[in-house]
């Protein structure tokens, strides 16, 4: 009977290790982010339902054995619905990020859940050999240790992440290695892309404006660390060797990852889009995140190409270092200096239907008007920053223009589309930084005919700067708004301090628990010609 009771804490612990595995995964099996995650709130680790049922169970033993009615199926039935009442999992309020059992998921998994195995089974032994039980007390006995590991297996996922380090560094390399030889052999020219934001929107606009005559290849999606990037190497470009260019995408958390990404990729050009306050909160100051930044102009050969966003300070600053020798700049808030630069964009006008602006190329003296369907005044930047690529590479500002006006917005970055009811949807899931929030306000505040809603839990990883910034993404947002949606008590609270600072109407803000909640609110009581913003939507591990 007593195993029966081994099997349910095991049972318990293996399950919580399998449900801790997404948010490790989320982290990037980095043990340091995953237990700062695991201490922010206490009931990440303190399994209060555990410790009541276990301390009820106690209470009951005691009880029976004062009254000599002590029996083994008595004390089974006791501690075993402590146990399944201790360990049965809290429902999940909801998924954005569900877990992909990849092969390294895999291999972590059975790793730790050995190791839970071999914890568990072997503190029951050892306990029993160095004091003796009764089989009433091993009930007991078993119910403790089970306890006392089930609170200890978050840890068991870093230490089996340690255990196979040296396997999966083996992986590591032969992975890297096959991605270095096939870009080697497929030769085509890499161009990186860089920055806080807009990165993966300027990618995304380089590689159809080249498609457009080349051969093109990109980094799909978020595909932005280094072995992502072998991935999409060793699955896309290992079969096909006829690709002019491409295009990767480049993030980071902390110095040195954008200069691994360099090493195996070797760019030719490298854009910088820009540097802000996202992700302050892992690099530790805006400083560090430029120099993080820099490392793919650092990567680049003395003949290659840098490209810039003049209107950023950060990476102006850059520009200014002078490397490469050849160093390209755009700008659309510094007309001015039309002589300077080289590519200056001017005459913008934003409407519902996009925007239309005129690209001059001070170097050539020439200009071209400019159509597109997309929206926000930094889409504007990140075309520059593709145009100026795409014009170094001889196709013609009017051929750029083309296309240009069939572009299409990056996925969760102000993507539009109106629902049947007439709702015009503004998706910008994927902002989290305080230029594209205003940004994506400024085109909510486009919409006069019904009403403007945002629906958002605020911004996050902004470290010191956070509260602030979402003080003022709420005073802002108090100004455009008819209705605002918060998602998150505790989450948002600086938000809600930045509306009601700005004397927002209170009967008009709304707060939900849970983003589903949120949209049940709009589908209910919003109609035809109202207008929704979604801004930002937090990772699971900040709910």
């Amino acid at each position: 009977m007593v195993q029966t009771l081994i099997l349910l804490w095991l049972a318990g612990i293996l399950f919580r290790i399998w449900r801790l595995a997404r948010y490790y995964q989320i982290e990037g099996y980095n043990s340091g982010r995953y237990l700062r995650w695991l201490v922010a709130k206490p009931q990440r680790y303190i399994m209060w339902r555990a410790l009541v049922f276990v301390g009820v169970a106690g209470l009951a033993t005691l009880a029976l054995e004062l009254a000599g009615q002590d029996t083994e199926v008595i004390y089974l039935l006791i501690w075993g619905v402590a146990g399944i009442a201790g360990v049965w999992p809290e429902p999940v309020k909801e998924v954005k990020q569900k877990f992909k059992l990849t092969q390294r998921a895999a291999r972590l998994l059975i790793t730790a859940f050995a190791v839970a195995f071999l914890v568990l089974v072997g503190a029951e032994i050892a306990f029993e050999q160095a004091f003796g039980m009764s089989d009433t007390t091993a009930f007991a006995v078993v119910t403790g240790i089970g306890l006392v590991i089930y609170h200890l297996s978050p840890l068991i996922l870093p230490l089996a992440n340690l255990i196979m380090y040296p396997i999966e560094a083996g992986f590591r390399y032969m992975f890297r290695e096959r991605a270095r030889r096939t870009l080697q052999q497929a030769g085509p020219v890499v161009i990186g892309v860089t920055g806080s934001y807009g990165k993966t929107s300027t990618k995304e606009y380089l590689a159809h404006i080249l498609s457009g005559r080349y051969r093109v290849l990109a980094t799909p999606k978020s595909y932005n660390t280094l072995m992502g990037v072998c991935m999409v190497i060793n699955s896309d470009l290992s079969h096909d060797y006829g690709y002019d260019y491409f295009i990767v995408e480049m993030g980071a958390y902390v110095e040195g990852e954008i200069r691994a990404i360099c090493g195996l990729t070797r760019p030719q050009i490298s854009i910088v889009t820009a540097v802000g306050p996202q992700h302050l909160e892992r690099f530790g100051s805006i400083e560090k995140t430029a120099k993080a930044k820099y490392e793919i102009i650092e990567a680049l050969p003395p003949d290659g190409i840098g490209v810039f966003n003049w209107d950023d300070a950060y990476v102006r600053a850059m520009y200014e270092r002078g490397y490469p020798n050849t160093r390209i700049a755009v700008t659309w808030q510094n007309a001015d200096l039309a002589l300077q630069l080289r590519f200056i964009a001017r005459n913008i006008q934003a409407t519902l239907n996009g925007m239309e602006f005129d690209v001059v190329d001070t170097l050539m003296r020439e200009e071209q008007h400019f159509r597109t369907q997309l929206l926000g005044h930094h889409n504007v930047t990140n075309i520059l920053l593709a145009t100026a690529v795409a014009r170094h590479l001889d196709m013609s500002l009017s051929e750029i223009a083309m296309r240009v006006a069939t572009l299409e917005s990056a996925e969760h970055r102000l993507q539009r589309k109106t629902l049947p009811g007439g709702i015009t949807i503004i998706d910008d899931a994927y902002s989290a930084n305080p230029v594209g929030a205003r940004t994506a306000l400024d085109v909510l505040a486009l919409y006069q005919t019904g009403r403007r809603v945002l629906i958002t839990p605020g911004m996050v990883e902004l470290g010191p700067l956070q509260a602030q910034e979402n003080m003022k993404l709420g005073r802002y947002a108090a100004q455009v708004c008819t209705d605002i949606v918060l998602v998150g008590i505790e989450q948002t609270f600086p938000l809600q301090q930045g509306i009601r600072e700005a004397g927002f109407d209170g009967e008009h803000l709304y707060i939900f628990d849970t983003r589903e909640e949120a949209i049940a609110w709009f589908q209910k009581e919003l109609k035809a010609g109202d207008a929704v913003l979604f801004l930002n939507d937090l990772p699971d591990t900040y709910l």
